[in-house]
């Protein structure tokens, strides 16, 4: 019965993330939440008192040496592997606009008439351009810098010059806070976009099982 229904989901389904991928993701995301937390209670240790503060601090430390371990996991999977060229960006400029505009037009009206989304999800195209330049810009830029800052902050003695070098303490804090607001409004933002599949659910379970459901790809192909 399951070699069946395997082969009926085969059929039906398509395989957009690979297993590492899936873990790779929650483990970031259950990390992202954690030093969310940790980083709130660090912030305003007056308003909260959820744990002790050192302990806190160990765990954030904690937390965040094992989320930058789990990014340079991802960095190597996607190197090493053909699935690079999920990341590859468009490089004619023409079609990336107007791919991107029909996205836009998707987001901010076509979604609330019914309408298919644009972009046609595939193995080693899952992302439509806005997605694409989004995820580009976050992974390579906005992440590392919100290392880079938390590491400086993590040992401020062994890193004075680089912290002298961006021109203080008081600036490196600035820049970590101001990365860990946009990653709140990001995880939020991501996600109420995850809920805006063909089923509220569609694109959560996808990130358990790997399938995009054959519901979401027929009503795309009806489009």
């Amino acid at each position: 019965m399951s070699a069946i229904y395997a082969a009926q989901r085969e059929q039906n389904d398509l395989y957009i993330n690979p297993l590492p991928v899936r873990i790779w993701h929650w483990a970031n995301a259950l990390g992202f939440v954690l030093l969310i937390l940790t980083g709130l209670q660090l912030r305003y240790a007056d308003l909260l008192n959820v744990i002790p503060f050192e302990m806190t601090v160990k765990m954030h430390n904690w937390v965040g040496f094992s989320v930058i371990a789990n990014y340079f996991i991802w960095l190597g999977f996607y190197l090493f592997s053909d699935r690079i060229k999920v990341y590859h960006p468009e490089l004619n400029a023409r079609r990336f606009f107007i791919r991107a505009f029909r996205q836009i037009r998707y987001y901010g009206y076509g979604i609330f008439k019914g309408e298919p989304s644009p972009h046609l999800v595939r193995p080693y195209d899952k992302f439509n351009p806005m997605q694409s330049i989004t995820y580009q810009i976050v992974m390579l830029l906005v992440i590392p810098a919100q290392f880079a800052t938390g590491i400086m902050m993590w040992d401020i003695k062994r890193f004075e010059d680089w912290i002298a070098l961006l021109g203080g303490i008081r600036v490196v804090d600035t820049i970590h806070v101001l990365i860990f607001i946009f990653f709140v409004s990001f995880i939020l933002v991501h996600a109420y976009m995850g809920a805006l599949g063909h089923t509220p659910s569609a694109h959560f379970k996808e990130m358990f099982t790997g399938y995009e459901e054959a519901g979401r790809k027929q009503d795309r192909q009806r489009g």
